[in-house]
């Protein structure tokens, strides 16, 4: 069963860990790793022949056009991250509107491709934030990738749909495929394990992660999806100064990230989550974005 692949394009100084440590401001002042590091992915792909979908950050799309292009000429769905990776309940409606427009529009002037997807910086739509989904489908997102089923102190939806699904609501429908779980049953209760990557591939040890993968293929019937970022191949990243959990949830195993991805490349099948879901995107028309006055 085919298996979706995505990468969430980011810098390692962007990420929500070290928020309270690094300002928005001065993101500029820091070295830049995106770059060499999204080509690194991009070259382990090359190297199983796959094809993923790739979260593109507006903020880092500005910035490298080219690495954009890049992606989408070599095959890869390029999808969105928003603009500014700030957490969807912070904003509220009328800038995360704002965000996504101007992400959205970024990333498909650069591509001329229509962007299909959308995933929530770490996450965050939670139950404070399911009018995220009315503004997406709004906005003509067809798919979104942001609801993990588990407890988290910054994201979470514990008990939400595990699998691929259609999310109705007034303003129209639209399709989610959840960050993966599989479901331990414990005396009393039934745990959410999170295998879909990130910190969890850095972790767990490979070969849970891809039984528990396999399984959901098997028995459930069902794809899974699996998601890393850049910086987490990059264990010479420059390290930040920040609290000790901050720290331990970013540094961890860095080193080991490549060799987990390879063993789990090599046992499981992926693809594109458009690819996944059975969707294909348009070319939009060039230069959409300046003429509609989306960006400042």
């Amino acid at each position: 069963m085919l298996n979706a692949l995505t990468v969430d394009v980011e810098d390692y100084f962007q990420v929500t860990a070290f928020e309270g440590v690094v300002d928005r401001d001065d993101w500029p002042v820091y070295p830049s790793r995106v770059e060499n590091n999204t080509h690194r992915v991009m070259d382990l792909l090359d190297e199983h022949c796959l094809k993923g979908t790739f979260f593109v950050l507006g903020w880092v799309a500005e910035r490298f056009p080219m690495l954009v292009r890049e992606i989408s000429d070599a095959g890869h769905e390029v999808a969105c991250h928003g603009f500014g990776h700030e957490l969807v309940y912070n904003l509220g409606p009328d800038a995360f509107r704002k965000d996504l427009r101007l992400a959205k529009a970024t990333l498909e002037d650069i591509t001329g491709r229509q962007v299909l997807g959308y995933r929530a910086p770490s996450y965050s739509i939670t139950d404070n934030s399911l009018w995220a989904l009315d503004i997406l489908i709004e906005e003509g997102f067809r798919y979104d990738s942001s609801i993990f089923p588990i407890f988290h102190d910054n994201y979470g939806i514990p008990g939400a749909e595990r699998f691929p699904h259609d999310i109705r609501r007034e303003n129209g429908t639209i399709r989610e495929f959840p960050l993966t779980t599989m479901n331990l049953a414990l005396p009393g209760k039934t745990l959410a394990l999170p295998i879909a990557g990130g910190g969890y591939l850095r972790l767990l040890p490979t070969n849970i992660i891809h039984w528990g993968m396999r399984r959901i293929n098997q028995v459930d019937g069902q794809p899974a999806v699996l998601y890393f970022h850049p910086w987490e191949i990059d264990p010479d990243q420059p390290r930040i100064k920040a609290r000790l959990k901050s720290r331990f949830r970013h540094y961890l195993n860095l080193d080991q990230t490549e060799d987990k991805l390879r063993l789990l490349f090599k046992g499981l099948t992926f693809g594109t989550m458009a690819e996944v879901l059975g969707m294909s995107a348009v070319p939009v028309e060039q230069g959409c974005a300046a003429r509609n006055g989306v960006r400042p």
